[in-house]
């Protein structure tokens, strides 16, 4: 049971910097001082269909990274190493 609460406060922190990352981004987009932390790449597989007649699969998969995203991911390690020893 000790594994699985460090476990689940890992996954929380990390969507939660995730989640943060992408509302800053979204927030810093259109502003000139702060713009730059919405920059960001995406990475991945955009669209791959297989067809076989009777059954058509449809895959694809992007990953989107931005600045503030990686601040904030790395704010989340640092917060959950320091408030989650005793777990």
């Amino acid at each position: 049971m000790k594994n699985f609460k460090r476990t689940f406060a890992f996954i929380f922190f990390m969507l939660a910097g995730i989640v943060l990352g992408a509302f800053i981004a979204y927030i810093c987009a259109g502003k000139s001082y702060v713009g730059w932390l919405a920059w960001g790449k995406s990475v991945g597989i955009e669209n791959i269909s297989i067809n076989l007649y009777v059954i058509k699969f449809s895959f694809g998969l992007m990953i989107n990274a931005t600045i503030s995203q990686i601040f904030t991911i790395a704010a989340a390690l640092i917060v959950f190493s320091k408030t989650c020893k005793g777990l």
